[in-house]
């Protein structure tokens, strides 16, 4: 996995959501490539009557949350103007470094780029039709064809080189539209604020996640949880660039044929649930450790205990499913 932004050409990874929404209502394509046929955006969020490529819209907001089944409003809009999905979570710490770029690019870029902000956790279809396998997941809407951009937080300066390359193919394909913002005349869009420097080891650790060395981010949030054992961000941190780490160079199929051929096997069964949690599937990755807890006894139940404890401190202690999930170990356990 790499977090190497495409160039305007070189955006071909479509991905089918064929699940989604009837093929016979998407623009007419060309040899795989985007179309800026025309489109209706009625149904995004109140954007008004049918639209061309050139057309002008309103809307509520420039960054709009959409749904498995609101997705289709995405790709009517996207004959109008390309449209960024941003695939986050709540738990997820890179997300929450990235969603604020996303946003503060799409505030500048005036109306010529939408950003749709989709729940990993609330919307399985959407995560499967991107091929999402970690998160945050970053794509591309034009003319009604979706295409995979990059995956990982990357740095402000290379978002904004996405973005530029993103514009450039929709003109390329002749979405040249524009949106408006309903009322913002009367109230100026004053933009996200930028985000907060991030401590010395957080930020080494993100430029290894960037470059691909998950092993020395994992290295760096742990020289920053022993400077300082309260670091929640650290501890999150590490959980999810071990998770990384353990996923790299493997395949969704290759895990699950694993698990498949040995329903007892400790490390197999884990490997899967690294991928569910990857994809937002929390709660199927805590019902296959947990269900495998009282079967195993020894190292293997400890070795389980510890990756559920690693899962409860990467989506977060609040989250109600990790409160569930909690009980029902300690239960096994005691």
């Amino acid at each position: 996995m790499t977090n190497v932004p495409p160039t305007p050409s070189g955006l071909r990874g479509a991905v089918d959501l064929s699940s989604l929404v009837d093929r016979a209502q998407r623009p007419t394509q060309q040899a795989g490539a985007p179309t800026g046929g025309p489109g209706a955006a009625a149904g995004t969020g109140g954007a008004g009557a049918a639209a061309g490529p050139d057309a002008d819209l309103t809307v509520p907001s420039l960054v709009i949350d959409v749904t498995d089944q609101s997705f289709q409003d995405v790709l009517q809009l996207s004959s109008v103007v390309p449209v960024i999905v941003d695939i986050w979570a709540e738990w997820c710490g890179p997300c929450k470094q990235l969603s604020p770029i996303l946003e503060q690019l799409t505030a500048e870029y005036d109306g010529r780029v939408v950003l749709a902000k989709v729940d990993a956790d609330t919307n399985p279809q959407l995560v499967q039709a991107f091929q999402a396998q970690s998160i945050p997941t970053v794509a591309a809407v034009i003319g009604g064809r979706p295409l995979g951009l990059f995956v990982g937080a990357l740095p402000e300066a290379q978002v904004r080189d996405v973005f530029e390359q993103v514009v450039a193919a929709a003109e390329q394909n002749g979405v040249t539209g524009r949106v408006t913002v309903d009322g913002a005349a009367e109230t100026e869009p004053q933009g996200e604020p930028a985000p907060e420097p991030l401590p010395p080891h957080h930020q080494a650790a993100y430029d290894a996640i960037e470059r691909g060395d998950y092993a020395a981010a994992v290295q760096e949030y742990k020289t920053a949880i022993a400077q300082d054992p309260n670091d929640q961000m650290a501890v999150a941190g590490l959980a999810q660039v071990s998770l990384l780490d353990r996923l790299n160079g493997r395949t969704a199929d290759e895990l699950r044929s694993a698990a498949a051929a040995a329903p007892q096997d400790v490390e197999a069964q884990m490997a899967v649930a690294d991928l569910d949690v990857s994809g937002g599937h929390v709660e199927d990755a805590f019902g296959r450790l947990l269900d495998l807890v009282p079967t195993v006894f020894g190292a293997d139940r400890e070795t389980l205990r510890v990756r559920l404890v690693e899962y409860f401190e990467l989506i977060g202690v609040d989250d109600p499913r990790v409160a569930a999930a909690r009980r029902r170990l300690a239960s096994a356990l005691y």
